[in-house]
């Protein structure tokens, strides 16, 4: 490989690069990783990140820059399919919202859910629908209710009791 250049950027000496450590990377990776597709796709990446930092690699340098882009990238693909593969649950949980049977059965149990509420004692009932529906804590609800802060506990542990009965007997 000619060396007259301070870096990378003449088009000759970057496709010289490419057609020597082209293979050498992707085999590099394919033994590493075990992934043929992404191996060249990743080779590429590296290709492009020499490229676009050209100005800063020397021809002597360009291996050593080459393998180590190549070998980050792949890693952080191994961790981004790490990532996709811990919230993977979630994306199944949002199809289920396109479902039309999981859209019935959703609506089915929201009218069980209004209609138990709806059961439900005064106190338990207000109880209730200000701390699960509009998120107070039971100190506000207390204060609210000029009461203490057990009474509220008690109200919404009879009111949770009382809707767990409703549901299971409908």
């Amino acid at each position: 490989m000619e060396k007259q250049s301070a870096n990378v950027c003449e088009e000759r000496l970057y496709e010289g690069l490419f057609r020597e450590y082209s293979a050498e990377i992707r085999n590099f990776l394919v033994y590493k990783f075990r992934n043929l597709e992404r191996a060249n796709d990743i080779v590429q990446e590296a290709f492009l990140i020499l490229w676009r930092n050209c100005q800063k690699v020397t021809p002597d340098l360009a291996r050593a820059y080459l393998y180590r882009v190549a070998q980050n990238q792949f890693i952080k693909l191994i961790e981004k399919d790490k990532v996709r593969q811990k919230h993977m649950h979630l994306t199944v949980a949002e199809n289920s919202a396109d479902n039309p049977q999981f859209e019935l059965e959703y609506a089915e149990l929201s009218h069980q859910l209004k209609e138990a509420i709806e059961q439900l004692p005064d106190g338990q009932r207000e109880v209730f629908v200000l701390n699960r529906i509009e998120k107070k804590t039971y100190k506000e609800i207390a204060e609210l209710q000029d009461v203490s802060v057990k009474a509220i506990e008690k109200r919404m542990h009879k009111a949770l009791v009382k809707l767990r009965s409703i549901i299971k007997g409908i």
